[in-house]
């Protein structure tokens, strides 16, 4: 792993895929499709891109009990222990609805109201995660959305990974359909015979389900077009260089784009993490994704003092952050810019990714300046409420038809006068 000084440019920013000209319009095509034939179109897309024939896209009560069958009992308990520690970290995150009066009776507030349906895209294949599901479907759950519909492409076999299956049926997902792909974001946007619209499209997939996304917004919301996963160690000589090098990997592995960086003000750290990472790469399963992964995007950068050391991580923005020093929870004031921060030895990333509670579903790609992770707010939506007293109303006439005609707007002004004046 390569040791360099800090440089002005550092950055996690990588050049996302977006997707050629020809993805894109076979995107638009089959989005096309789908609002033009429905389930015809699904059965025909699925066929062609995951070689399984349905009649029924449906998953049924069956399919769920098969799935428990399969699945060991500790499985299914760890998953409901997880689904637990994330439903009760965000259901911190709720909000109330406000009213206040002012001394003239006005009334002033905001209304919180849950969507009314949400689609979660799953992805299916090797990228079948269990912690996803829980992760995109929960906040919703806790919102007080109640239609949460589910899809992903089915596997050979025509079913679906039984893991998945078994965290949304723990997650109280109310449907479950086999289709994935461009179609199935096309299906959950504007409904078939089977698949009935919603009103916001979450979760991961491969880059025609980011592009149909992207074509599908303003028709529906989305909550974030993900890029690869990173993650930035901040260190001091405190550390164990063997617990930094493991967590580095630990994001590595998971795509060849995905970027690890330590930052330290600890040369010797730096040295003894960069022999760490090529002894436990050997031993990896997924070696040759890790080993590209650090060799494109890894590094470990070394700089004068912790102060420095801690501006550089706020450039980064990083998704994921930990501070792994002497006394992590005196810096944590500091840190400006990161979707997730860990702090201190016991705090290894996948903690949060399975376990903990707050959504692992953060923004990426220096994103995290001005982006947060996924939550509660994602599925609710806040209305004005606007109640104005005769008193008020009185008070300020003036000035709000003034207002109105500063902007050559002469009906609002109007609509003012029309009501009567307190000398009426």
């Amino acid at each position: 792993m390569k040791i360099e000084k800090l440089k002005e440019n550092l950055s996690l920013t990588r050049t996302v895929d977006a997707g050629t000209e020809q993805q894109r319009k076979a995107v638009q095509e089959i989005i096309k499709e789908v609002r033009a034939k429905g389930d015809n179109a699904l059965r025909s897309y699925t066929e062609q891109f995951d070689r399984v024939v349905l009649s029924n896209f449906q998953v049924s009560e069956k399919e769920f009990s098969f799935a428990f069958e399969r699945i060991e009992q500790k499985y299914i308990s760890i998953i409901e222990e997880a689904a637990s520690n994330i439903s009760s970290f965000h259901s911190k995150q709720l909000r109330n609805s406000w009213m206040s009066t002012d001394e003239n009776g006005s009334v002033l507030g905001q209304k919180i109201t849950p969507l009314d349906s949400v689609g979660v895209y799953v992805p299916g294949g090797t990228a079948a995660y269990p912690s996803s599901v829980l992760m995109n479907v929960l906040p919703a759950k806790v919102a007080g959305v109640k239609r949460i519909v589910m899809v992903s492409p089915p596997g050979e076999n025509g079913e679906l990974n039984d893991a998945v299956l078994v965290a949304a049926k723990v997650a109280g997902v109310s449907e479950i359909y086999k289709v994935g792909g461009a179609q199935a974001v096309a299906a959950l946007a504007y409904g078939t015979e089977t698949i009935k619209p919603v009103d916001k499209i979450v979760g991961p997939g491969n880059i025609y389900v980011a592009l149909a996304k992207r074509e599908v917004f303003g028709d529906v919301d989305i909550d974030m077009i993900a890029g690869p996963s990173e993650i930035a160690v901040l260190a001091d000589e405190t550390a164990t260089a063997s617990e930094v090098a493991a967590d580095l990997l630990s994001q590595a592995e998971h795509d060849t784009l995905a970027c690890s960086i330590l930052v330290t003000d600890s040369i010797g750290l730096a040295e003894r993490v960069a022999v760490e990472v090529e002894r436990q790469l050997a031993t990896l399963p997924r070696k040759d994704i890790a080993e590209k992964s650090i060799r494109d995007f890894g590094r470990i950068v070394v700089t004068d003092s912790m102060d420095e050391a801690i501006e550089a991580v706020n450039r980064l923005a990083p998704e994921h952050l930990e501070i792994m020093t002497k006394d992590p929870m005196s810096l944590l004031g500091k840190i400006r810019h990161a979707g997730a921060i860990f702090l201190g030895r016991y705090s290894s990333e996948p903690v949060g990714d399975y376990f903990a509670g707050p959504n692992h579903v953060l923004p990426t790609n220096g994103t995290a300046r001005f982006s947060s992770p996924l939550n509660v707010d994602d599925f609710q939506k806040k209305s004005s409420i606007i109640m104005y007293s005769k008193e008020a109303f009185n008070q300020h006439r003036e000035k709000i038809t003034a207002f109105a005609r500063l902007e050559g707007l002469e009906a609002h002004a109007r609509a003012i006068e029309a009501r009567p004046s307190e000398r009426q």
